[in-house]
C-alpha cells in the first residue's frame, strides 16, 4: 500500500509499505481523506519521532474487514477514529478519556500507522460512524472541531463576550463553535489580514490586529469597563498566555488550546487580584467528535471551509513543504481512497 512515510534527514517520503494484516481483534480501514494536523507539523519537525512513522490522525475511511473476535463494528462501516481508553484508570474514573493511561492505542500519534496511507488498522473501540448523509471530508474534519469543543466545554463556559487570540485551524473552529453555542461578541486577534477576513467568515463578530490595535482598551470599551468573560489562546506563541490572563475580566476564563514549548511567564498577581480561572486543555473524547458529527449531519455546522488546500498522498512532500511548513496554509485535506 502506498503512504507517506518520515524518513530522518529527509522528511516525508511517500513509499510502497506492505499491506496491513490486522490482528483477530482488529479492522482494516479503507482511508478516504485524512487532514493534516498542527501536531503532525510539530512532530516532523522535532526530534522524537521514529524513522518510519507513519502520521496522520484527522481520517475518515470505509471499514473493508474485521477480525474474528470483532462482533461491534461490521465491514462496510464509515467510520472515524479515536483512541482507546480503558475506563478504570485515574484519567478515565475523572471523564477524562483522552487522559487515559492504560495501554492507550492511537493511530498517526501514538503506536498504530496513521491516515497519511490508503489503509489503517484500529481497535473496535475506536472506530465512530459517520453519519449517512456526512462527506469524507466533513468527516475527517470533525476531530478539529472536537479539539475546538473540548476547549470551550472545559471551561464551563456557556454564553458572554469571548476572545480568540490566533486564528489558524483551531482558532477558527473555536470561533465556529462559539458562534454555534450563542457567545456574543466573539472577537479574534489575528496579525494576518487574510486570517481576520476569515474569521469574520467564520463568524467573528470584531477582528483586532494586535500589532496595530491596543487590546486592553479594545476589551474594556467592548465589554462595557470590562475584560472577556473567556479567553481562548490559539496562537502557540507563548507571550499570548499572559495577555490572555490580562484581557480576562474579573472571575474570567482562559483556556490554553495551543501547545507551547516553552516556560512562559505570566503575572500571577493579574491571575489572582481578578479570580481567573486557567485551563489547559488536551485533545477530545469520543463524545465530542460525536456531537461534531451531529452539528454536521443537521447543517448546524458546516466544517469546509476550514479547508484551505487539497492534494493526493503523492502530492503532500511538495504541499508540506511550500505550504505547510511556510505556515501558508489553513488546513490542507488529503484525497487518499474513494471518498463518500
Amino acid at each position: 500500500m502506498k503512504a507517506a512515510v518520515l524518513r530522518k534527514g529527509r522528511g516525508l517520503v511517500v513509499e510502497d509499505l506492505p499491506m496491513l494484516e490486522i490482528d483477530d481483534d482488529q479492522v482494516l480501514i479503507k482511508v478516504a481523506n485524512t487532514g493534516f494536523c498542527g501536531s503532525d507539523h510539530s512532530l516532523i519537525e522535532g526530534e522524537g519521532a521514529l524513522d518510519g512513522t507513519v502520521f496522520g490522525h484527522e481520517m475518515a475511511g470505509t471499514v473493508v474487514k474485521v477480525g474474528p473476535h470483532v462482533t461491534d463494528v461490521k465491514e462496510g462501516t464509515r467510520a472515524i477514529l479515536r483512541p482507546t481508553y480503558c475506563n478504570s484508570c485515574p484519567g478515565c474514573r475523572s471523564g477524562r478519556f483522552q487522559l487515559c493511561s492504560n495501554n492507550r492505542r492511537s493511530i498517526g500519534i501514538g503506536d498504530l500507522p496513521g491516515g497519511f496511507a490508503e489503509y489503517v488498522k484500529a481497535y473496535p473501540q475506536m472506530v465512530i460512524p459517520v453519519p449517512d448523509n456526512v462527506d469524507s471530508q466533513s468527516a475527517a474534519l470533525a476531530e478539529c472541531y472536537a479539539v475546538a469543543l473540548h476547549g470551550i466545554n472545559l471551561t464551563g463556559a456557556n454564553d458572554g463576550s469571548a476572545l480568540v487570540i490566533g486564528a489558524g485551524t483551531i482558532g477558527l473552529a473555536v470561533v465556529k463553535l462559539l458562534k454555534v453555542k450563542g457567545f456574543s461578541p466573539i472577537v479574534i486577534s489575528e496579525p494576518v489580514a487574510e486570517k481576520r477576513e476569515l474569521a469574520k467568515q467564520f463568524g467573528a463578530d470584531i477582528v483586532l490586529d494586535p500589532f496595530k490595535d491596543n487590546l486592553i482598551a479594545e476589551a474594556f470599551q467592548i465589554n462595557n469597563g470590562c475584560g472577556f468573560s473567556s479567553v481562548y489562546e490559539c496562537s502557540g506563541i507563548k507571550s499570548q498566555l499572559a495577555e490572555a490572563i490580562n484581557l480576562a475580566g474579573p472571575g474570567g476564563k482562559v483556556c490554553l488550546l495551543s501547545v507551547l514549548h516553552e516556560d512562559v511567564p505570566i503575572n500571577t498577581t493579574n491571575l489572582m487580584f481578578k479570580e481567573v480561572e486557567l485551563y489547559s486543555s488536551y485533545g477530545n473524547t469520543h463524545t465530542e467528535n460525536i456531537q461534531c458529527l451531529k452539528w454536521i449531519s443537521e447543517g448546524v455546522l458546516d466544517p469546509l471551509p476550514l479547508i484551505s488546500d487539497w492534494c493526493t498522498l503523492d502530492e503532500l512532500p511538495g504541499v508540506y513543504r511550500n505550504r505547510i511548513n511556510t505556515g501558508q496554509a489553513i488546513k490542507v485535506m488529503l484525497k487518499i481512497g474513494e471518498e463518500f
